[in-house]
């Protein structure tokens, strides 16, 4: 079973952390949601609070296939400001895991320098924190062990394309099929 590891700042945005969580457990992808504080409830930026698996500072990275970033404000500023971050987004980084960040929180790996000569892709606005990529607007741009998605609109592509990488393309299909995906995606 392939693990993944979610980093929960005060003021992620629900449903782009949510649905990602939700469609990769639907798969067999064992997630972590895990606070970069103490703090065991975190709140959106919506005011969803949500009791977390963990704390950042008290897991072992080196069990985990990949590292995810919501997105959200103020929730993404707090994620960039983090050393614990930084420091969790290298290891997996170093170790060739699966890097990946939605919405604004790519700009968190343009800060710390992981998108350098990469493509990738974020919330329009967010585009200039995209240091030393090509920026593309597709909806999910994969470049080498780095992921990133531009938005609440490409959360569900963003966590299928995750569920491929980590559980193969029979089980997105799977997943697709029980939550009716496909006959939506048809119209």
């Amino acid at each position: 079973m392939k693990r993944a590891i979610m980093l929960f700042a005060e003021g992620f945005e629900t449903v782009e952390a949510l649905m990602v969580v939700d469609i990769l457990r639907r798969g067999d992808v064992e997630v972590t949601m895990a606070s970069i504080t103490e703090d065991e409830m975190i709140s959106s930026s919506h005011g969803v609070r949500i009791e977390m698996d963990a704390v950042l500072g008290e897991v072992d990275l080196s069990e985990y296939d990949a590292i995810i970033l919501p997105g959200g404000m103020p929730g993404t500023l707090h994620l960039g400001e983090s050393e614990a971050v930084k420091k969790a987004l290298h290891v997996m980084n170093d170790a060739g895991k699966i890097v990946s960040a939605i919405c604004a929180a790519p700009g968190v790996l343009g800060k710390h320098g992981f998108l350098e000569g990469k493509k990738a892709c974020s919330y329009p606005s967010h585009e200039e924190n995209l240091t030393g990529a090509t920026v593309l607007r597709d909806a999910v741009v994969v470049d080498g062990n780095i992921v990133t998605s531009r938005g609440l609109g490409t959360a569900m592509e963003f966590a299928f394309t995750l569920l491929e990488i980590l559980e193969g393309k029979e089980k997105e299909e799977q997943i697709k099929e029980a939550i009716v995906y496909q006959e939506l995606a048809k119209k």
